[in-house]
């Protein structure tokens, strides 16, 4: 339990550190490139990403298990040949990748509304071969349970990024020489991650040897239903990038302004409503092999426990920011990207991550169900909507189909997959209750914190104003909770008191026997 406590705690904290360097870096590129620059950037690493998924996906998870499997069999030789079978195989299908986009760029580039977004995808395509390379070393290392070079190497890579960027982009340049430098910063970062996961390999002992047939076979069968299922997904996001742009371009916007549009969407406030993510999906990471082994042991009561719970925590973290976001989106717009747009995005955006934070919790409890490749069909399904509502909300709410057609998406996942809960364990889970009075507190506390933040803007400058908002927000949203039974605060702080109490009690003692 210590050794697992330590791992957690090593990958939380070097992701919380990757992640907030990404976050401060978008916030950078926002205000240096703008937003037609970052649009075309997120269109063209869109399509990117997909052809990345099949390179990066299911190869590292599946060299992970055989090499563990062969670790702990001490067949060493075998490991060393896994790593080397792996890395043949990532390469060609690298190669052979970059090979088919550059003979067809004509093809492809007609998937863009701006032709300059093919030129960011060529100089993107060597960060493929790259990538491939570090994905088998990556998941050689996983394998081995050295968690600590993957963190580094993932921590590395973002630094490095964070740097090229830095020195290669400028106010002054034009808007395409803005996005093509921002995409020869990944290319270069992509380089010089891979030489150094490479090297962490060897110095913590890793080997290659011959490559096998038998080795290959097992490789490629394990690794393409879970690449096919990943690649499935990673569709969906560049049809939305070549949906938006095209639909706004429909109803009267120019190609610079769609882009602009879809560059303050994506770029700039979808980060932000993912934030509660990050808590709910540390809360998936423990909760799947915790609910597995319930249902080994047929423990019914905890794993209704651990269902009903996991889900009301969930919506509360998600119903959390909400409040937040309404009361100081427009702040924060201005503080972070300087953007009134992005702010007025937020503030209309910020009702979806209730629906999100149940979408992302259910479909974490159905995978530890043995449920993946059902709540990847419902995902599916709330995706078919989301598109629908792509195509046709434009021309009557503008760039907010974004956010209708994601709220509906998530909505319709939701509804399936606790629905698929409720067949599965045969559970009552009672949820219309909590979510309705959810929903019903946040309209005083946004209308509160939109309040509080309008006068404090007058006094103070932006980020005090934004602490402030969010403060009230997060205090006013927790004790009408508590008012309402939705969370136990009474029970928290008596056991916080009792826990330190045991602690003080524990230390004396220690002292009194030294």
């Amino acid at each position: 339990m210590k050794s697992l406590f330590k791992t957690v705690a090593l990958i939380t904290f070097f992701s919380i550190l990757t992640r907030i360097a990404g976050f401060f870096f978008r916030i950078y590129l926002s205000r240096v490139i703008g937003a037609e620059a970052l649009g075309m950037y997120q269109v063209a690493s869109s399509i990117f990403m997909v052809l990345l998924t099949v390179v990066s996906s299911g190869i590292p998870l599946i060299i992970s298990r055989m090499g563990a499997a062969f670790r702990a069999k001490k067949e060493s030789k075998k490991e060393a040949s896994l790593t080397a079978t792996a890395l043949i195989f990532a390469l060609i299908i690298s190669l052979i990748l970059c090979l088919v986009v550059f003979l067809f760029r004509s093809l492809f580039s007609k998937l863009f509304t701006d032709q300059r977004c093919m030129q960011i995808l060529i100089i993107l395509l060597p960060s493929l071969v790259f990538s491939a390379v570090y994905s088998v070393f990556r998941g050689a290392l996983w394998g081995q349970g050295n968690y600590f070079a993957l963190c580094v190497s993932e921590l590395f890579e973002q630094v490095v990024r964070i740097f090229v960027c830095v020195l290669m982009i400028g106010p002054a340049m034009s808007v395409i020489d803005n996005a093509l430098s921002v995409g020869w910063s990944l290319t270069i970062s992509c380089i010089a991650s891979m030489i150094f996961v490479v090297l962490l390999f060897f110095i913590y002992g890793g080997k290659l040897a011959k490559p096998s047939k038998k080795i290959f076979k097992p490789l490629f069968k394990q690794s393409t239903p879970i690449t096919s299922i990943r690649i499935a997904g990673s569709f969906i996001q560049p049809i939305i990038a070549l949906i938006i742009p095209a639909r706004m371009m429909a109803i009267g916007y120019t190609s610079s302004q769609a882009l602009s549009l879809y560059g303050i969407a994506v770029g700039m406030t979808l980060p932000l409503l993912f934030v509660p993510t990050t808590v709910i999906g540390s809360l998936s990471t423990a909760l799947i092999p915790d609910v597995s082994t319930a249902v080994a042991q047929g423990n019914k009561q905890h794993i209704e426990n651990r269902v009903r719970t996991s889900i009301v925590f969930a919506l509360f973290v998600s119903a959390l920011f909400v409040p937040v976001y309404m009361g100081v989106g427009e702040t924060a717009g201005l503080f972070l990207y300087n953007n009134a747009l992005s702010g007025a995005f937020l503030v209309s955006a910020a009702w979806i991550m209730v629906p999100m934070g149940i979408t992302n919790i259910t479909s974490a409890l159905l995978n530890s169900l043995g449920m993946e490749i059902k709540s990847f069909i419902n995902y599916l399904i709330g995706s078919v909507f989301m598109f629908v509502a792509l195509w046709l909300l434009p021309p009557l709410v503008g760039i907010n189909s974004l956010v209708y057609g994601m709220g509906i998406s998530f909505l319709v996942t939701a509804i399936l997959n606790t629905i698929m809960l409720k067949r599965k364990t045969k559970l009552e889970l009672h949820l219309l209750k909590p979510i309705l009075l959810l929903s019903l507190l946040i309209i005083p506390c946004a209308a509160l914190t939109s309040f509080v933040t309008s006068l404090c803007g007058y006094v103070f400058p932006q980020f005090i104003t934004l602490c402030i908002g969010g403060i009230v927000a997060v205090v006013t949203f927790t004790l009408l909770c508590g008012v309402f039974n939705l969370i136990d605060i009474k029970s928290f702080i008596i056991t916080t008191s009792k826990r330190l109490s045991l602690d003080k009690f524990a230390l004396k003692l220690k002292k009194k026997k030294s």
